[in-house]
This record gives structure tokens, C-alpha cells and sequence, in this order.
């Protein structure tokens, strides 16, 4: 996070014409804004390109999984829902930006800081709108409906997949072990046993080939 993304809206270098209406305004100062999106880097490598992924790229590839891999829900889902609550609950970085998951002092205030982000950034939509996205946000944190515990999965299920094809990835970071990595995702089988399942074989491959460091969690 830079500073200059809370001094003022990115719409503002370009103002819109005076004559738009508000709330068109708002919304396109809004549509705007979340162009930061695609400049906050996470940790997880991409399989088609040297480099690290993008938020912005991370929140296509969840809504991907979720229209793909919905049915193995252990409970019945809103696709479309469970989609925008992929694509909301990341918003919030662009002013908090990326907590990484396996650094752990990073996330002591992690949802205070992204709480304040998300009453900030949604702040500038309509006051409907701002209210409906604050709900999907609140709701992807809380976990409490089947739709929130599926796309906490598989926000969990795609880096996975990601350092699996990286052969190790994050799962390399200093201090971090295997049984590491199996508790940070075992909350994919809160919302799909099957997913689950295929994650551990995928996590005890990756420890027997030596990408991920054997031994007890640290924690």
C-alpha cells in the first residue's frame, strides 16, 4: 500500500465531467479506484509467467473455480453468490494491502487493517451499494453461510494449486513446514471433504519430493 492511494481517488488525475450524474459518478470513481487491484502483488508464482500474481489476477482465478468446482460443495451453494464473494473480499488490499499467509506476525491486526480499508474504499460507492458490498465483505470474514465457507476454500484450494505447479512456491518460506501448510488450508474442508482430500494428497506429494520441509508446525 502506498500512501497516495488514500490521499485522494485515482479518478481524480482525470475528472469526470461535471454533468455526469452523481451516482454514475460514484460508481465509475469506484470502478476506478479498484484498478489498484492489479498492482498489489501476492506471494503465490504464476504457472504461465516468471512472476508473482496480481489480487486482481488471484480474484479472476477464484471466480473460475468457484463456477467449475461448485459441485463438490459438501453443502448446496449460490454460485453467483459465492462468486461475488470472491471477487469483493480482496477489494479491501488495495488500501491494506497483501497479507502473506505464512507470515505470521503480518497477521496480528491484519482485520482491523482491512476492516478500516473496506469502510474506506466502499465509501465511495453509493450508499446502497457501498451497504451491499460491506455485507459480501462481512460476510466472506465471518464464514457463517455455506456460500462464505466455499469461497474461503477456495481462496485457500488456488494458491495450492499454484505452489503445487511451482513445485513448493511459498511453501518454501523460512520456518514454514509442511504440517504448516496443512493447517493453514485445512479450513477448505470446513466447506468440501472431496477438496480437501485431494489438497492433502497434493501437500504430502509435495513433502515426500521435497518442496515442502518435513517436521511439526512451529505454532
Amino acid at each position: 500500500m502506498t500512501d497516495d492511494r488514500r490521499s485522494e481517488p485515482l479518478a481524480a488525475k482525470t475528472p469526470f465531467p461535471a454533468e455526469l450524474d452523481e451516482r454514475l459518478r460514484d460508481q465509475l470513481t469506484f470502478l476506478i479506484e479498484v484498478d489498484h487491484l492489479k498492482a498489489v502483488l501476492r506471494q503465490s508464482p504464476l504457472v504461465a509467467a516468471e512472476q508473482r500474481e496480481n489480487d486482481a489476477e488471484h480474484s479472476w482465478h477464484l471466480a473460475m473455480m468457484v463456477v467449475l468446482l461448485a459441485e463438490y460443495s459438501d453443502e448446496p451453494i449460490d454460485t453467483g453468490r459465492t462468486v461475488r464473494l470472491v471477487l469483493v473480499h480482496d477489494l479491501v488490499e488495495i488500501y491494506a494491502g497483501d497479507t502473506p499467509l505464512y507470515a505470521a506476525n503480518d497477521r496480528d491486526d491484519q482485520y482491523e487493517r482491512e476492516a478500516h480499508a473496506a469502510t474506506e474504499l466502499f465509501g465511495l460507492l453509493p450508499e446502497d451499494q457501498a451497504s451491499r458490498l460491506r455485507t459480501l465483505w462481512d460476510e466472506f470474514e465471518e464464514r457463517d453461510t455455506p456460500e462464505a465457507r466455499f469461497a474461503k476454500a477456495m481462496d485457500r484450494f488456488q494458491p495450492l494449486l499454484l505452489n503445487w505447479m511451482a513445485r513448493g512456491g511459498t511453501w518454501r518460506t523460512p520456518g514454514t513446514t509442511a504440517d504448516d501448510v496443512r493447517r493453514r488450508k485445512a479450513v477448505i474442508g470446513d466447506a468440501s471433504t472431496y477438496l480437501w482430500e485431494a489438497g492433502q494428497r497434493l501437500i504430502a506429494e509435495g513433502e515426500a519430493r521435497g518442496w515442502a520441509r518435513p517436521g511439526q508446525s512451529a505454532e
